[in-house]
């Protein structure tokens, strides 16, 4: 327990401050363990417990012999997530009269290398899909409808896997009277909300995916809606659009697990980028677009990014709005051909 008036308690006071903005626990976690490397360094280098650190302590020096040890150990990626979180710390203790100054700018920042993240071509694209549409008669837990929804989802939208996780029936609604045609709310970082558009070929896939659901879970739907109705009307706002084997809302870790079995059937697991599994078909669909022109502000959009400087690393072009750049995915082309094979 941080001593009442320590760094470390005004540590917890600065994390009260900023959960105005509704960070994820991703966010949290990653401002907690910045905290900790370096307030243990500056620890080390004034011989005072971590816990009962002073806020005196964070001056120029100091914190730049701390950064200096950091920066042996880590690399330059993690060395600009510690310096962002220990400024916003600084700027937040220095506005309430307990430094006299924000040091971190004595602190120089590593740059990171613009890469452009790793996409899968048309060519491992088209065997994903193909392995996704092939029975697994070896795989008794297998759910082909259901992966492939899952996969095709984040291709065709760029949705995260927490976003993919959280998606619900309600946050679906029809745009035309032919229901093959839905806007997305996605409930993204900091539950800020991004609209997308689901064309008729991905609402085709989803809809063949809860027919399955319904039958493998028959009690699952609403109790007085008849069984010809869509299987959209038959399941509530309410209810997750993935679920698992035991029927309950699906986890990120069995997204992961189908995705990578999936790359693995389709013989393209070593051609993602490292430790990517769903945020290797978000690159994908990011790049896809990217190449058809859509402009940097509408990619923004549809990513739900916060910087542009994220976006810039698939795009330089210019183009289209939202709806026009979602449907203009060549992944859509992929499925009308995949379709015409079976």
């Amino acid at each position: 327990m941080p001593n009442i008036g320590s760094l470390a308690a005004r540590f917890d006071e600065f994390l009260v401050y900023r959960s105005t903005g509704k960070p994820s626990e991703a966010t949290l976690k990653a401002y907690r363990q910045d905290f900790t490397a370096i307030a243990e360094l500056l620890a080390a280098h004034t011989g005072v417990p971590a816990d009962d650190l002073a806020c005196n302590v964070v001056d120029k020096d100091r914190i730049r012999a701390a950064f200096a040890a950091y920066a042996d150990t880590h690399s330059p990626a993690s060395i600009r997530r510690c310096w962002s979180t220990w400024n916003a710390l600084c700027s937040y203790l220095f506005t309430s009269d307990l430094i006299v100054a924000n040091p971190m700018d004595a602190v120089l920042r590593p740059k990171v290398a613009k890469t452009v993240p790793k996409a899968f071509d048309q060519d491992a694209v088209e065997k994903l899909l193909t392995a996704l549409t092939t029975d697994e008669d070896d795989n008794a837990h297998a759910w082909r409808e259901r992966d492939l929804a899952i996969v095709l989802t984040a291709l065709l939208t760029g949705c995260r896997l927490s976003e993919l996780v959280t998606l619900n029936i309600g946050d679906f609604r029809d745009l035309d009277d032919t229901g093959r045609l839905k806007a997305i709310t996605v409930h993204g970082k900091g539950n800020k909300q991004r609209v997308l558009t689901a064309e008729p070929a991905l609402v085709d896939v989803l809809t063949s995916y809860l027919d399955s659901r319904l039958q493998r879970f028959p009690g699952s739907g609403k109790a007085r809606t008849s069984p010809a109705a869509s299987p959209w009307r038959r399941l509530r706002a309410t209810d997750p659009l993935f679920l698992g084997a035991d029927g309950e809302r699906i986890t990120a870790p069995t997204i992961q697990y189908r995705v990578e079995r999936a790359y693995r059937r389709a013989g393209v697991n070593g051609q993602r980028a490292k430790g990517a599994l769903v945020h290797q078909l978000r690159h994908t669909f990011a790049t896809s677009l990217a190449d058809s022109d859509v402009n940097i502000y509408t990619l923004m959009r549809l990513l739900g990014h916060e910087s542009m400087t994220t976006t810039q690393r698939y795009t330089q072009g210019a183009g289209k709005e939202t709806r026009a750049a979602s449907a203009a995915n060549p992944v859509y082309r992929l499925i009308e051909k995949n379709e015409t094979r079976h």
